[in-house]
């Protein structure tokens, strides 16, 4: 009998460390408890004689939740509960150096779909204001034409725009993780790939259809916009 066919069905060894079973189990308390932003967890202490460890393990186990964002430190408080930041947590694990290209290729997909998607937003909440800052930016900008789909500092800053115009904070912060993959259509030759059709809608008549305020209308044109980058990524699979 192999020790395969001995170990058949048998649970598998937990050989989670002892800092990965205190961080799960915290986090299950604070679920079971019902805790809420603002509320206190016990100290370092309490929580070591409680769950019997040390209290090494405690702060190391409470450094990774401060790191997720779960909790943080306030100054003659104690440590209290926190609703994490979603984007600023993934931007500091989004370091494009040492992302692989499919993880790469995947944000830069999401971003496709994100700025697709927000178009309902943009046009809702767009003021006057936006629209003439919008105008502003595009002033400097290069003609679109064939060889030229665009400039990554004008893409940035415009697209960047937009992100605020929605006036969602979570979408706000997504931009910011966002921004590495604008590089990513350059450095994985996606953007110099060739395509027969390279019809392309410009940031200049993205406002011109955001300044007619019909949501539909500007969810087409971004698409519009976005479509070289949707056929050289579906050319590529």
């Amino acid at each position: 009998m192999t020790a395969e066919d001995f170990l058949k069905d048998e649970p598998q060894i937990d050989n989670r460390s002892l800092v990965d079973k205190v961080e799960f189990y915290l986090i299950d308390l604070f679920i079971r408890k019902k805790l809420n932003p603002g509320d206190l967890i016990p100290k370092e202490m309490e929580l070591a004689k409680t769950l019997r460890v040390s209290r090494t393990v405690i702060r190391e186990t409470l450094n990774r939740l401060k790191t997720m964002g779960l909790i943080e430190s306030v100054k003659h408080k104690g440590t209290i509960i926190k609703s994490p930041d979603l984007s600023e947590i993934l931007q500091k694990t989004l370091i494009p150096n040492i992302l692989d290209q499919n993880t790469l290729k995947d944000i830069f997909e999401m971003r496709l779909v994100i700025e697709v998607g927000m178009a309902d937003l943009v046009t809702q909440r767009a003021t006057k204001e936006d629209i003439a800052e919008l105008y502003d930016i595009i002033k400097d900008e290069v003609s679109p034409s064939k060889e030229t789909l665009f400039d990554i500092d004008h893409e940035v800053k415009f697209h960047g725009r937009l992100y605020d115009i929605t006036r969602n904070d979570t979408l706000k912060g997504f931009q910011k993780m966002l921004l590495p993959v604008f590089n990513y259509a350059y450095s994985s030759g996606l953007i110099h790939k060739h395509l027969d059709t390279q019809h392309f809608f410009s940031h200049k008549e993205l406002v011109e259809v955001l300044e007619k305020g019909d949501a539909g209308q500007f969810t087409q044109a971004m698409r519009m916009h976005l479509e070289n980058h949707y056929n050289r990524l579906f050319s590529m699979e």
